[in-house]
């Protein structure tokens, strides 16, 4: 049996965001540090980004897609010859509460990959690549070989019981790392400290739809500012989050955006009287302080007290790319060489660096 993971969209809040909450920073700010990221949505982005000008997924001889597989070496041998040590957040079972959620982006998906083949019948690229993004999808073989490769490049692996976004924030509240990197606004909903936004070393996007790139500054975004400059509590900015829509309530209300929402959670204030004002437009299948709930109380896994990473396994790298997926070998095994040399001319360095 196949079982088929599905992107989430995450909260949309960025209109509210107060500019003096977010700091853009260049990857060198990050030397040193740890990032713990959240698995599903990076490779969710390689999935709908790495393909080829027709929309098609970059595959294997035996038509494997290994879009994620190159996104995954690429990126993370850019972010370890940059001293930023990574950790990727896998997402566990989905609640039950967000089935109908997944049931409904299925269906988007189906629609997309219809339009995707018009598209191709048409001749019309450009809208066939557009489509083929929002047709991504990941299934366990694909999540476990994301997992090994990662290992394999020394990075440690985190998997959470149920949402990766919640446990990379457990992380960062706890210590065990110091930033949360996601592209969506779940981690601050779940209390993440700093979120990281854009995390490259490139600070460069494709643009969807097309092969073009644009320049994208890392981001940097404090929870602390972020409440602070709307003036709310960290239970109001769930129960914004929960009117504007989560994973759990899609849409959230109708006719309600993030500063309609800012305005009701700041004039009425308190949980009752927000969700009484607005229950005759309620029409999902959980009751909101039971959402609120999956926000404060997440199920995470709290026994991890340390990820440190680890030296590179060349040869397994090579096994995974090369002998399985007909990667390049010359290319892969130039790639890991580079990084390797500069890893150690730079704790070369930092031994010198100690007599003077």
């Amino acid at each position: 049996m196949v079982v088929v993971f599905l992107p989430v969209m995450g909260i949309q809040l960025r209109e509210i965001i107060p500019e003096e909450a977010i700091m853009n920073v260049e990857p060198g700010f990050f030397k040193g540090k740890k990032v713990s990221v959240d698995a599903f949505n990076a490779i969710y982005q390689f999935l709908s980004t790495i393909r080829q000008q027709d929309g098609t997924p970059l595959m294997d001889s035996q038509g494997k897609v290994t879009s994620h597989l190159s996104g995954i070496f690429y990126r993370n041998l850019r972010l370890i010859e940059a001293g930023i040590s990574v950790s990727y957040v896998f997402d566990g079972k989905a609640r039950a509460e967000k089935l109908e959620t997944l049931k409904i982006r299925e269906r988007a998906k189906q629609e997309a990959e219809e339009k995707y083949e018009e598209a191709l019948k048409e001749g019309d690229l450009e809208s066939a690549r557009k489509f083929s993004q929002r047709t991504s999808r990941l299934d366990e073989g694909m999540i476990k070989e994301a997992k090994e490769l990662l290992e394999a490049l020394g990075i440690p692996v985190v998997q959470a019981p149920t949402e990766g976004e919640a446990q990379a924030s457990f992380l960062a509240r706890k210590g065990v790392v110091d930033f949360a990197a996601s592209q969506d606004y779940d981690c601050l909903l779940f209390g993440a400290p700093n979120l990281v936004r854009n995390l490259s070393v490139t600070n460069k996007r494709k643009m969807p739809g097309t092969s073009r790139y644009v320049d994208v500054p890392i981001e940097i975004i404090e929870l602390e500012s972020v409440l602070a400059g709307l003036g709310i509590s960290q239970e109001q900015l769930i129960i914004l989050g929960i009117l504007v829509g989560t994973d759990y309530n899609p849409g959230g209300i109708r006719g309600i955006g993030p500063k309609k929402a800012l305005k009701l959670v700041t004039t009425e204030k308190t949980f009752d009287k927000i969700f009484d004002k607005i229950k005759d437009s309620w029409t999902f299948g959980i009751e909101p302080k039971d959402l609120a709930s999956l926000f404060e109380k997440p199920e995470i896994d709290n026994s991890i007290d340390n990820l440190n990473s680890k030296t590179i396994d060349s040869k397994k790298v090579i096994e995974i790319m090369c002998s399985r997926h007909d990667f390049s070998e010359e290319r892969i095994q130039n790639s890991l060489d580079k990084v390797l040399n500069s890893l150690k001319e730079s704790k070369k360095q930092k031994g010198l660096n100690q007599w003077f």
